[in-house]
């Protein structure tokens, strides 16, 4: 009866191409220079100049090519040294196809001289590695060959895309729906990196992701002294009157305090970030609106009495806008039952409309 040699082994050396080639494991890096074989199905593995600088030699073989694959894996070791009689196999970006009905086919085929399998991963996915393939994922899109409608996108175009996915986002907070809160991030995501890809394209004032999250990580770092630094905030008052001297220092060229606040966000939202940032500022200059309603109701005084509501609010601590889109909902919900219906649902998104969507 045939048995495998003594010692024979077979190592899958499993790796992420999200780190960079060479950033492997000790237990990777002990396997691929004690062992008798080092073979690879892709000559363009990222890993192969890494491994071929620090010495180690790697094979190229096809992994679908189960006669090729057996004569290297059933051979006898080379030598009586330790580790001559393992094979290590390195994994590929895209899982060896063919692979694994490879060795189903020698272990039936060789039945007794297939050598021990061992799973060892050479390197991890680190935490937000994930977003490296979304930048890959991006590039491709925006690349020669790539889809022509994300193509032809500009940062104009993707502007209601954009606010739409915002507010579907908010949607999911307020209505607590775990999954579409989930699949909303990814939307809101995915504008950030399509931006973020069209801007290397400018002609002069190009900046990437990179840029972008760089950017982020600087000012977090600065506006969080009491976390990153040597300056002491005891309780959430203190941590927020720290962020407004840093902010104040940093938008020091502004004329008003209202400068900064986009004209763009929707009208109560508007007036209520016009208030906040009166009532922050302490300027006084300008009285409150009355809060009564006028015995006859035009475009002004509505305006005006909403206004004042905005005001009220924000000196209770409440959010006006989520409270009049709260409200909102359960008139929608009143009128529903009226007709008898049951409270409406989250729409789901049309596959296809006039217009293109995202892909």
């Amino acid at each position: 009866m045939t048995t495998n040699p003594p010692g024979a082994k077979l190592i899958l050396l499993i790796t992420t191409h999200r780190v960079a080639p060479g950033l492997l494991s000790w237990p990777a890096w002990e396997a691929l220079r004690s062992a008798g074989r080092v073979l690879a199905g892709d000559a363009g593995h990222p890993q192969l100049p890494a491994l071929r600088q620090a010495g180690v030699e790697v094979e190229v073989v096809a992994p679908g090519s189960a006669p090729a694959l057996a004569r290297l894996l059933t051979g006898a070791p080379a030598d009586g040294a330790a580790g001559a009689g393992t094979t290590v196999w390195l994994g590929g970006p895209d899982g060896d196809p063919g692979l694994t009905d490879a060795l189903a086919r020698i272990a039936v085929e060789h039945a007794g001289e297939v050598p021990e399998i061992e799973v060892l991963p050479g390197s991890y996915d680190l935490p937000g590695s994930r977003l490296l393939d979304l930048v890959s994922v991006m590039d491709r899109l925006r690349s020669p060959g790539g889809c022509p409608w994300d193509a032809e996108q500009t940062h104009a175009s993707l502007v209601k895309y954009l606010v739409e996915e915002a507010f579907e986002l908010v949607e999911a907070i307020e209505e607590g729906d775990r999954d579409t809160l989930r699949e909303e991030l990814g939307d809101v995501l995915l504008q950030v990196f399509f931006h973020s890809r069209i801007a290397e394209e400018h002609p002069t004032g190009a900046f990437s992701i990179d840029d972008v999250a760089g950017d982020i990580v600087e000012k977090l770092m600065y506006r969080h002294p009491h976390v990153f630094g040597d300056t002491e905030a005891d309780g959430t008052a203190e941590v927020e009157a720290n962020w407004e001297a840093l902010k104040a220092a940093e938008k020091s060229d502004r004329e008003s305090v209202l400068d900064g606040v986009p004209a763009g966000l929707p009208s109560l939202a508007y007036a209520a970030k016009l208030v906040s940032r009166v009532r922050r500022s302490g300027f006084a200059g300008v009285p409150d609106e009355p809060y009564e309603l006028p015995a006859e109701l035009t475009a002004e005084s509505a305006g005006r009495l909403l206004l004042a509501v905005a005001q009220r609010g924000h000196d209770a601590g409440l959010d006006v806008d989520a409270a009049l889109r709260a409200a909102a909902r359960e008139y929608r919900d009143a009128v529903r039952a009226a007709e008898g219906l049951k409270p409406a649902e989250r729409p789901e998104r049309p596959e296809q409309s006039e217009e293109p969507e995202l892909p």
